[in-house]
Formats: C-alpha cells, structure tokens, sequence
C-alpha cells in the first residue's frame, strides 16, 4: 500500500516527464525476476564482500529507471545509495574525484533522500558517545571526560581508516574537534573538504593540517574511509550506480581510453578486495559494451565483462557480471500505463470516472499512437507516454467532469517537449489519423 503522499510524488514526476525518486516497485515492469539474485548479492555485499553488476539496455529500455528502483531496494536493507551521472566535462570516469564529489553529493540513506554525508558522519560519531556511555564506569554529565573516551574510541576506529587515508582521518579529527568548540564555521568548511568540494578555505584547512584539494588518489582513499564510516554506523554498505558510461563513445580518444582504462581498475580493485561493502553498478547501451568505440577497445576489460547473450532471454543469467534488460514492447507499455492509470485513481473522489473514462482500451490507444508519433519505437516511447497520460489526459478527467478524452483531447507531439533521442525516433507519419 503507498501512502498518498508518495503517490503524490510519483504522479508529479511522471507529469514533469521524469523518473520518479521513490516508489518505483508500484512501477515496475519486466525486472522483478532479477530481484531475487540481486537480494541475494546486496546480502553478500552486506557482510563485507564487494560487487560488481554492468547492466546493458537501449535507449527507453528502463536502465536509469533500474538504477533507481535498485537503489530503492537497496535502501530498505540498510544500504546508502548514490547515483553518478558520468559525462566527459564534469563527472569524467577516470577522474575520480570528481565522481567522488558527485557520489558525496547524491548520497542518501532511508532517512535522508539525498545529501545524506554529513548526517552519516554525525550519526557515527553519535554512535561512538553511545559506546562510551554503555561504560558505566563513565559519567554522562561530566562533558570533558565523556569528550576524551569518546575521542580515544575515535583514534581506534579510525586507526583503520589512517592506514589507507591518512588524510581523511585528520580532517575527521579536526572536524570533531571544531564541533566541540562551537566553530561552525570551521566545522563546515572541513566537512566540504571532506566531501570532495574545491575552493575551501586555507585557514579551514590548516585547522586539520592538509592542503590543496582532493586529487584521483586521494579519492580512492576517501573512498574506503567513507566505506568504514557506514559499516562502523550499521549501514549494510554502499550502491553506487555509474549512468550513461556509454557516453564514453562519445568523447575524445584519450578520455574516452582513461575513462575505459579506470573501469577496469574499479573492476580488479573491487576483486581485491579494496573496497568491502561497495555494491558497484554501471549502466550502458548494447554499442557501449559490444561496439567498437566501447569496451572492446579495451581487451582486459572486455574479458572481464564478456557474457554471451546468445541464447533466449527467457534463460539469461542473472548472476552474470552482466545482464540486459529488454526493450519495452506494446505489452510492457501498456501494463505500466495501467499500473500508473490505478496508481492516480485510488482513493481519489473521482476515481470512478477516472477508470471509466481512462480504461484499459484507451490506455492502449495512447501507448500506440504515442508509439506510432515516435516512428513506432516503443522502446524510446515510456517517458512521452506517461507525461502524457497524466498530465494530458488524467488530470483532465480529474479536474472537469464534462472532459472526455476520446472526444476532447488530440494528441500532438512536439519537437521542443522531446528528448534528443525521441526526436530522432519520431517519425514523419502523423498521429492525428490513429483514433483516439
């Protein structure tokens, strides 16, 4: 059951054209029978295993809606998620510290939805005052003593942490430290730092004794050092979605070779086991993975990805390093609009009307003429569709009860409303002749 207010979340998104941010098993369509292997690995993650998943689709095949709807799931068992968008001029692969940055940024938890960093360092420094406090030995009033076993504690945790990032460490320190001593303003500036932001403030940094800015290096390190913050916090570990790798085939040859080349590195060093507790996604198109300008320019990363989608879907692997999603056919379209159709009628006043007017027969005549103003590429036509449904279509019957689409709505598609790759597909036919 979903509440009204996630509902409402939902419905807003899709009307606005976009993916929704929560909520998405109610839309799910196709991937549920990838759900039990990847329980089954996020479990594996969650007692200190790492994990890595490539998950292949085209374009309008869902993949971003999979990543979201993964880390959806992954937060309802104790995970943190994040999400990188990865293109050539801010979140380039193979510079990761600004991947890290962009990660910081996205990160959330159940509690928190999003710039979720600070509160998962609070929270383990909270939980740390609270082992302290289970010695009875200690007196909770007295601050001074409660502050120093708290930070002799801090020192063991963070002897782990030290051998890999120093760095990460001492800022730790001094951001505790500032906390202590009600200076804000320092306190802020050393979290930023520690989030990967640029242009902190020399004084700030003195403070923890460090300089300059994060680099590549230092980003792996912190990397890890996060990664023992939410396991020492009771977090299950971290998803990380990677989105649109593919756009590596569009940038030029030298990144688009370091950013192939840090792939391969994440892979080998997530083997390793340099990053427990990290659940590593990426996503990309078919080209991406088997064309000439993607993965196979790299052999060892080839190698490491290889799965052999020869045979019928209906026998695909979940468990492969790599898995595809399938396209979106008539099918699919039109389950996900009635989902969507029952998910804005429940419960509303006009809810009757709503399943009368918007029935299933409609539904599919929308999904097709929607198909058919794209040149009759389902694949490239959800986003379009579902706008349309709602914003079009079922706030209308919502709102006036005279309205009947069939009679009073056309459908047109237009150019400035389209996505550079629904353009490409829309098709010279027109959709005013398919009855509505």
């Amino acid at each position: 059951m979903i509440s009204a207010a996630r509902r409402d979340d939902i419905v807003g998104a899709l009307r606005r054209g976009t993916v929704p941010s929560a909520g998405l098993d109610a839309l799910a369509v196709g991937i549920g029978a990838l759900a039990p292997c990847l329980d089954e690995e996020l479990g594996n993650v969650a007692l200190g295993k790492a994990g890595f998943k490539a998950v292949r689709g085209e374009y309008g095949s869902g993949k971003t809606f999979f990543g979201r709807w993964l880390q959806e799931r992954a937060r309802t068992r104790g995970y943190a998620t994040s999400e990188v968008q990865i293109n050539e001029t801010e979140t380039p692969l193979h510079r990761l510290e600004t991947v890290y940055r962009r990660l910081v940024e996205h990160l959330a938890t159940a509690d928190t939805p999003q710039g979720a960093f600070r509160t998962v360092i609070d929270g383990w420094f909270f939980t740390l005052e609270q082992d302290v406090l289970a010695d009875e030995t200690v007196d909770a009033d007295d601050t001074a003593a409660l502050l120093a076993r708290a930070n002799e504690l801090m020192e063991a945790r963070l002897a782990s942490i030290s051998r890999t990032a120093p760095a990460f460490a001492a800022v730790l320190r001094a951001y505790r430290q500032a906390q202590a001593e009600g200076d804000a303003q320092v306190a802020d500036g050393l979290i930023a730092w520690l989030a990967g932001q640029p242009n902190v403030a020399a004084s700030v940094k003195r403070r923890a004794g460090i300089k300059g800015d994060l680099d590549h290096f230092a980003a792996a390190n912190f990397l890890a050092g996060l990664l023992t913050i939410l396991r020492d916090s009771g977090y299950s570990g971290l998803l990380l979605v990677l989105d649109e790798v593919e756009t590596l085939q569009r940038m030029r040859a030298d990144t688009r070779e370091k950013g192939l080349n840090a792939l391969r590195q994440w892979i080998d060093e997530l083997d390793a086991g340099r990053y427990p507790g990290l659940y590593l996604v990426v996503t990309g198109t078919p080209a991406f993975f088997d064309g000439p300008q993607g993965v196979q320019r790299l052999a060892p990363l080839a190698q490491r990805l290889h799965v052999d989608f020869g045979t019928d879907r209906r026998f695909d692997n979940p468990r492969a390093v790599q898995i595809r999603l399938a396209a979106f056919d008539q099918g699919a379209l039109l389950e996900v609009g009635r989902k969507v159709r029952d998910l804005y009628a429940e419960g509303r006043p006009t809810e009757a009307r709503l399943r009368q007017q918007v029935g299933d027969v409609y539904v599919e005549q929308l999904a097709r003429a929607v198909a058919g103003g794209l040149g009759g590429k389902v694949g490239v036509a959800p986003r379009l569709f579902l706008k349309k449904l709602v914003a079009d279509v079922l706030d209308r019957v919502d709102l006036h009860e005279a309205f009947d689409p069939r009679q009073h709505y056309q459908l047109t598609l237009a150019d400035s409303e389209m996505t550079v790759n629904e353009r490409a597909a829309a098709s010279a036919t027109s959709v005013d002749d398919i009855e509505l």
